[in-house]
């Protein structure tokens, strides 16, 4: 088998492979592309459940955060 190519839809073509080789990597790229926006969305639930769950505590334990107060000089 050689790796030189006669035109470019023989390297296309891949030897017969063509299919599985750029089928394989045509999903890889798609995969690399998608899986950041998911990583993304992913974090982004996490903190918003994070930051649901801890206003349910600090509501179930009666504390609530009090505005801050100005700095006055004395």
């Amino acid at each position: 088998m050689s790796i030189h190519w006669q035109s470019f839809s023989d390297f296309l073509a891949m030897g017969g492979y063509g299919l599985y080789v750029w089928g394989s990597f045509g999903a890889t790229a798609l995969i690399l592309a998608i899986e950041p926006i998911f990583a993304v969305r992913r974090r982004n639930q996490l903190v918003a459940r994070l930051k649901r769950q801890l206003r349910a505590e600090a509501k179930s334990a009666g504390e609530r955060r009090a505005p801050p107060t100005p700095n006055r000089p004395q």
